[in-house]
C-alpha cells in the first residue's frame, strides 16, 4: 500500500481551451495542488494539444500548483529543457517511441524536476520496470492517449498492481499515477490496485459535485 497523500491532478485539456487560466482557477478554487498538462506532437498520438509557451502563461497565473507536465510526443528528449524552464515540476516521458529514455529521465532531474515515465494500455508492465529506480512517477495510461472522453480500459489494473508490488519490493518510493477514464465508477478500482495519483479531465470539470469527486478520487 502506497504512503503516498493521494492526489487528483485535473487534466487541463478539459476545460475551456479559450479560457485555459479560468480552467487552473477552478482546481485551485477547489483546494487542489496538482493540475496535468497534456502535451501532443500530432505524431505519437493523433491529436495537438499546446507547447512550452502556454504552460509558461500558465504559471505566471499560478505559482502555487504543482505541474504535472506529460509529453506524449515523439522525441521528448529535445524539449524536456523548454518544458522545465517553462514551469514544469514533474515531466513524464513515454517509454514507447525510440530514443534515450534512460538519458532524458537523467537530464529531466539534472533541470531539477521529478522525471517520470508513461506507458499505454498495449505496452507490457516489463517494459518500464528497468526505469523504477530513476523516476518518481509511473504514470499508467488506460485509455489511448491523445483525446479526452474515452472510456476506461480495465485490463490495465493488473499492471497498477505489478508497479505496486515492485515499489514494495524493491523499497522504492515512486508515485503510480492513472490517467484515462478516471471517474466516480473507476477512481476507486485504479486506488484499490494501488495508484495514489489520478488524472481526470472530464468528470472533474464537468463534476456537479466538484468537493464530493475530489473526496472520493483522494481516497
Amino acid at each position: 500500500m502506497s504512503a503516498h497523500k493521494k492526489i487528483l491532478s485535473p487534466s487541463i485539456l478539459a476545460a475551456d481551451h479559450s479560457a485555459l487560466a479560468e480552467g487552473l482557477a477552478v482546481v485551485v478554487a477547489n483546494g487542489l495542488e496538482w493540475v496535468h498538462l497534456d502535451i501532443m506532437d500530432g505524431n505519437f498520438v493523433p491529436n495537438l494539444s499546446f507547447g512550452p509557451q502556454v504552460v509558461r502563461d500558465l504559471r505566471r497565473r499560478d505559482a502555487s500548483l504543482f505541474f504535472d507536465t506529460h509529453l506524449m510526443l515523439l522525441r521528448p528528449d529535445k524539449y524536456v529543457e523548454k518544458f522545465v524552464e517553462a514551469g514544469s515540476q514533474l515531466v513524464t516521458i513515454h517509454v514507447e517511441p525510440e530514443y534515450d529514455v534512460a538519458g532524458t529521465l537523467r537530464r529531466i532531474r539534472e533541470l531539477g524536476a521529478q522525471a517520470g515515465i508513461s506507458l499505454n494500455p498495449d505496452t507490457p508492465v516489463e517494459r518500464v520496470l528497468p526505469f523504477l529506480d530513476a523516476v518518481d512517477l509511473v504514470l499508467v495510461m488506460s485509455v489511448f492517449p491523445g483525446f479526452g472522453g474515452q472510456s476506461f480500459i480495465e485490463s490495465v489494473l493488473p499492471k497498477i498492481e505489478t508497479l505496486a508490488r515492485e515499489r514494495d519490493a524493491r523499497g522504492l518510493d515512486f508515485r503510480i499515477e492513472v490517467d484515462g477514464g478516471v471517474d466516480a465508477r473507476t477512481a476507486p478500482l485504479c486506488l484499490a490496485a494501488g495508484a495514489d495519483t489520478l488524472v481526470a479531465g472530464t468528470a472533474f470539470f464537468k463534476a456537479a459535485d466538484k468537493p464530493a469527486f475530489i473526496r472520493l478520487c483522494q481516497g
